[in-house]
């Protein structure tokens, strides 16, 4: 459902208005909180296999901004229509990760430690999001370059980090 913007504005207004008197002092006298949250309009998300290794993808997200902006400390990765997300390495995550504009983060996912597990299960495409709150972006296996399918059991995925290098580090690649 669509709502026009003669309606939308004055909402987006008293919105603002309790933010501000929600907020802490210092923050009310200046508008703005320092660690704005990215709208994820202004992220693009790419994910892939590594090179001869389909269990591990390499996601990244870049901040199209004029401004910084923090995501989430670690990305939302979900499998198809499978239960659950991966885990952050190392446990805990919560908090934020800045992203100048232009700024590009890394994040290594491994889908699966053992793909001969016969517990493994199969799924047709995996969802990325830079925060929980955000829908993400999903990737076919194929787009993945994982074949016809992803392989997943216990997912984990590294926090962002600031090259693709400390991110395969991260996740045991290097």
């Amino acid at each position: 459902m669509r709502i026009r913007a003669a309606i939308a504005v004055p909402a987006a207004s008293a919105a603002a208005a309790a933010l501000l008197l929600t907020a802490p002092q210092s923050q009310a006298a200046t508008g703005h909180d320092r660690s704005v949250r990215c709208a994820e309009r202004s992220l693009s998300v790419r994910a892939k296999a590594a090179a001869g290794d389909p269990t591990v993808l390499r996601v990244d997200v870049t901040n199209r901004g004029a401004r910084a902006c923090v995501v989430d400390r670690v990305p939302t990765v979900t499998f198809g229509d499978l239960d659950g997300a991966a885990l952050p390495v190392p446990e805990g995550g919560a908090g934020s990760y800045r992203l100048a504009a232009g700024g590009t983060a890394h994040a290594d996912v491994r889908t699966i430690a053992d793909p001969a597990d016969p517990e493994a299960r199969r799924t047709d495409s995996v969802t990325v999001a830079a925060s929980a709150a955000h829908w993400g972006r999903s990737f076919t296996a194929a787009q993945l370059g994982t074949g016809r399918q992803v392989l997943v059991w216990e997912p984990v995925t590294t926090w962002w980090q600031p090259s693709a290098a400390a991110a395969d580090r991260a996740v045991g690649l290097r």
